[in-house]
């Protein structure tokens, strides 16, 4: 069977490995510095699947090695951000632990593509794509999937729809800036605008931005992880099947929508050989300065990364 790694066995990263052998997409190797941790939770996962009826094999690591042939690496693992740390240092910090495990999978699995979701997401793309090398369409993140599909949930439970039946879009980078897009937010065809007051709307857009704040309040010391790893897994899976799915997800920008040099959420098709295509969209002008406001912003945290991280 085919080879999936995930670097990183937290909560997000233990959901990645498990809806990916859930769906018998490849074997997964899990991999952890703490000693024991992954293949803890690898072994847990193995002992579910003659309950779940599936037969993707799971192992686990301390070593990035063992991401040797793997066609799809995802990286979850960095740090938290804790009380009486900046913004910055969490860049730092992080973008040294995404670049280090970068470099190994371009030394152990060359011809892979690399799904990042560890935050800072997009900063955390180009980390990963500086230290690895790759070319653009085979480093992308996990933000937009993410961020849609908090969007789509709650149009759902506004208008008491099955979510299977919203689709919805949201691009810019991962946080405060990100650009909620209720034109191209649908529900089977219908633009929530048809069916939704405008206020209705907005307290809608405004809640997508403030989702994964919204999580940490409940859950106090944790953040999400079940529609992170499940929207991970999604690209995964695009990926393996080559099915090529239309899906917002943090690529490099080389011109599109008037962005250049940065990482942000764009509509990009995801099929065997990564983002292989970016999608411009029709927006109107104040949703474009909107996404360039974002990508913007983006940019200025890239630039806070000390050379060589």
């Amino acid at each position: 069977m085919r080879k999936v790694s995930v670097i990183g066995a937290g909560n997000v990263g233990a959901t990645v490995a498990n809806e990916v052998a859930r769906r018998n997409l490849a074997d997964v190797m899990l991999i952890d510095v703490v000693e024991g941790f992954a293949a803890g939770k690898a072994l847990d996962m193995s002992e579910a699947a003659p309950i779940g009826g599936y037969s993707a094999r799971l192992s686990g690591s301390e070593s990035t090695g063992d991401v040797k042939e793997s066609e799809v690496v995802v990286i979850t693992a960095g740090a938290r951000r804790k009380p009486g740390m900046s913004r910055t240092e969490l860049l730092s910090i992080n973008a040294g632990v995404v670049g280090q495990v970068s470099r190994e999978v371009k030394k152990h699995a060359p011809k892979s593509v690399i799904i990042v979701v560890t935050n800072p997401l997009d900063a955390m793309c180009y980390a990963a794509m500086k230290a690895s090398g790759f070319p653009r369409e085979r480093v992308f993140g996990m933000a937009g999937v993410l961020d849609a599909a908090r969007m789509a949930s709650f149009v759902a439970e506004e208008l008491d729809v099955s979510p299977v039946d919203v689709r919805a879009m949201v691009l810019g980078g991962h946080g405060d800036s990100m650009v909620p897009l209720p034109r191209f937010t649908t529900v089977n065809g219908v633009p929530v605008t048809h069916l939704l007051e405008p206020e209705r709307v907005e307290k809608i857009v405004e809640r997508t931005r403030g989702a994964g704040g919204e999580i940490v309040e409940l859950l106090k010391n944790l953040s999400a992880f079940y529609a992170p790893g499940a929207g991970a897994a999604a690209m995964v899976e695009a990926v393996l099947t080559g099915k090529g799915r239309l899906l917002p997800s943090s690529v490099w920008a080389e011109g599109e929508y008037g962005i250049r040099d940065t990482f942000v959420g764009l509509p990009a098709l995801i099929s065997s050989g990564g983002a292989e295509r970016v999608v411009e969209l029709p927006l109107e002008k104040e949703e474009l300065e909107a996404l360039r406001a974002s990508a913007r912003a983006v940019k200025e945290s890239i630039a806070t990364l000390e050379p060589g991280s």
